[in-house]
């Protein structure tokens, strides 16, 4: 049997879908105008039940197979499924019914795109601008692909070129400033954000990103600024107040930064990554206490947060709980096990413990994960250094300078270990190299070997330099 519905009424979706699921449940065919069986198709789209949409397609197609926008769509569905070649054949029937839709060049130019045919992608594009005007959407939609693709270079040209046709197309602006953001390119970035809010300026997604792009540049004050006008416009933005608390930090306003990120907490789900950044703040402040009891919640929240569990150890360890500390340490080391600032303060509390083959075993560790931290192989050779093995210590930072040659503050620490050896002219070959390299350092010799300001040849030797 077959069951015409009256055409010149458009159905409820929920009726057509309804009418159309009876239909498959009892084996039958019912006729559907195209109206209703787009509306069947954004129901199951909608429940991202892609198969079904598909389904439904066929039955469009045997029933009005000169409607184009079916063709389109299974081609977009198959496009999401990764069948591109499917797709391909489908915009072909497509553009034999519809020659002249630019959606068809525009799909054809993303499947071509997602396949890696950059040539054929440059094709399509070069046959819509000789076959008429390309349009500002054109553009636009060309642009997308390109960041599609994770080309954000070809993207800006595409962008540019949709703004030079049409000045007040706020998307592509947005997405222009969005891929100067990618490629680091701040100050554009900046540029096209103002010029986005000029056209938008109760959009708090402008703002944010503004504030974003000054953040980056190191500009805190304004980024600050451009926070509060996204919060202005949004007062449960809580991303912008997050990011707000991060740039406070940046300016050593603690205490702003805390009520931000509580009002971030407030706005939102209990975020861990507030909890640990309100305790690191309380940390700047000696509140150990209550940095702990946040750190704790952040872990509670994420046992995974590595940062929170050190932090804990941290706060332990300024209160000489070496014990402690040390235990929470490892449990940090245990989720980044290749993190060297949690070995760095393994290495540091076994040595308070005593625990010296095992603080050596984490300096080594340390200085093999990040060989370019000259303050780690000063800790290390200090190590051999209070543990009176001079020739260890001058060893490891002969090692550490092959490493980082123009480090000065490795070469006037060897200057003070080769006087305390009593090697006076390799001190003095140092100490001419320390001072070429930052003359303005030379301190650091002292805090080793304060018998050194006595000492007439080395004064008229750094005197020689810094005048």
């Amino acid at each position: 049997m077959r069951e015409d519905f009256e055409f010149r009424h458009p159905e409820d979706s929920n009726h057509s879908v309804n009418r159309y699921e009876e239909m498959l449940k009892n084996n039958d065919l019912y006729f559907f105008d195209s109206d209703a069986f787009e509306k069947i198709i954004d129901f199951y789209i909608g429940k991202n039940e892609t198969n079904k949409a598909l389904r439904v397609i066929e039955y469009a197609l045997e029933q009005h197979a000169y409607e184009g926008s079916f063709l389109l769509m299974k081609a977009e569905l198959l496009l999401s499924k990764k069948q591109y070649k499917a797709a391909l054949d489908s915009l072909d029937k497509a553009e034999i019914l519809e020659p002249s839709e630019p959606e068809i060049y525009l799909l054809r130019a993303t499947v071509y795109a997602l396949m890696g045919e950059h040539v054929l992608f440059e094709k399509i594009f070069q046959q819509i601008n000789e076959e008429g005007e390309t349009s500002d959407e054109t553009y636009y939609r060309f642009a997308n692909i390109c960041q599609m693709q994770g080309d954000f270079e070809k993207a800006i040209p595409f962008f540019e070129k949709a703004i030079e046709l049409n000045e007040n197309n706020a998307e592509a602006i947005y997405e222009l400033a969005y891929s100067y953001d990618f490629l680091e390119e701040y100050n554009k970035s900046i540029e096209c954000y103002k010029r986005y809010i000029n056209l938008d300026p109760y959009s708090q997604t402008g703002w944010y990103s503004l504030g974003n792009a000054y953040h980056r540049l190191e500009k805190y004050e304004q980024a600050v600024d451009a926070y509060e006008y996204a919060i202005l416009i949004d007062e449960s933005f809580s991303s912008a107040y997050f990011n707000k608390g991060n740039t406070l930090v940046k300016l050593e306003k603690y205490k702003e930064a805390i009520q931000a990120y509580k009002l971030c907490i407030e706005y939102e789900a209990p975020n861990p990554e507030a909890y640990c950044a309100i305790g690191e703040c309380y940390e700047k402040f000696d509140n150990l206490k209550k940095a702990r009891d946040y750190y704790k919640k952040a872990v509670k929240l994420d046992p995974k947060m590595s940062d929170a569990w050190y932090g804990i150890g941290a706060t332990l360890d300024y209160e000489q709980r070496y014990f402690e500390a040390l235990h929470y340490f490892k449990k940090a080391l245990d989720i980044e096990p290749d993190n060297p600032e949690y070995w760095f303060a393994i290495a540091d509390m076994q040595f308070h413990l005593n625990n010296y083959e095992e603080s050596e075993n984490a300096y080594k560790k340390v200085v093999s994960l990040a060989p370019e931290d000259y303050t780690a192989w000063m800790d290390y050779s200090s190590f051999f250094y209070d543990l009176n093995d001079i020739d260890k210590a001058i060893e490891i930072l002969e090692e550490s300078i092959i490493q980082i040659p123009d480090q000065a503050e490795l070469l006037y620490r060897m200057v003070a270990y080769q006087f305390a050896k009593g090697n006076y002219n390799n001190a003095v070959n140092y100490l001419e190299l320390a001072l070429f390299h930052d003359p303005k350092k030379h301190s650091i010799i002292f805090d080793y070997l304060p018998i050194l300001k006595d000492n007439e040849m080395i004064i008229n030797i750094i005197k020689k330099y810094i005048d």
